[in-house]
């Protein structure tokens, strides 16, 4: 399908639905983590999982001292799943730590500074390059960990949209991404709290099966015949 982001971008009232759900909700303070290496495998962790289980995987990563670049590169593949169990995909998880670990040491010499120095395209880039960090995953670094205005979207933001005739559901990941980018203001704290805001809209709200009343964004009409998404 062709694609106009800024049509599309116009039809939605980004600012207008950030508003109405900070109002609502307020600051989230999220990404919850001590350490910019943490937000970076918390967001690797978090894949396909509910953060409830990540915030297990990281409490017993804490404990044995490892969310830090320098002791993390050192540990093997078995010893960090037997930690990240509680995960899920824990043998996968555990591969995709070590391969962005690999990356870091062999490239930046284990200095996460040293790679987040580099301009935000060219480490998106980066980020992407390592096998098992996609999209969602290096834009949750580089808005979080990096603290760069690039706007994640993940399965509760394409949710929303869908639902409420904001895209046709054929859109990728960067299509949708430029929507928000294209309709409000170049803002870190913008992007981070908006990304969190429909984190929990898609918690109480816009879930498999929609919880309409009380939503704050019911104002709005719904695609007609919008089903479970």
């Amino acid at each position: 399908m062709t694609f106009d982001s800024a049509q599309t971008a116009l039809a939605l009232p980004a600012q207008e639905v950030y508003s109405r759900l900070y109002s609502e909700w307020g600051a989230q303070h999220w990404w919850p983590a001590e350490t910019p290496f943490e937000v970076v495998i918390g967001a690797i962790l978090t894949q396909n999982t509910a953060w409830s289980n990540v915030e297990q995987a990281v409490a017993a990563l804490r404990s044995e001292k490892l969310l830090d670049p320098k002791i993390m590169g050192g540990i093997s593949a078995e010893h960090l799943a037997e930690l990240i169990v509680p995960s899920g995909y824990y043998n996968l998880k555990a591969r995709r730590i070590l391969n962005f670990m690999q990356m870091l040491n062999e490239e930046y010499a284990g200095d996460l500074e040293r790679l987040f120095r580099l301009e935000t395209g060219q480490l998106r880039s980066v980020l992407l390059s390592v096998n098992g960090i996609g999209p969602e995953t290096a834009d949750s670094i580089l808005l979080y960990a990096a603290e760069r205005p690039v706007f994640v979207v993940d399965a509760y933001t394409r949710r929303f949209l869908l639902r409420h005739a904001w895209i046709e559901g054929g859109e990728n990941y960067d299509e949708i991404a430029a929507i928000f980018t294209g309709s409000l203001p170049c803002d870190l704290r913008i992007y981070n709290e908006f990304h969190a805001l429909i984190v929990k809209l898609g918690k109480l709200h816009c879930r498999r099966r929609a919880e309409c009343a009380d939503c704050p964004l019911n104002v709005y009409p719904l695609r007609e015949g919008r089903g479970d998404v």
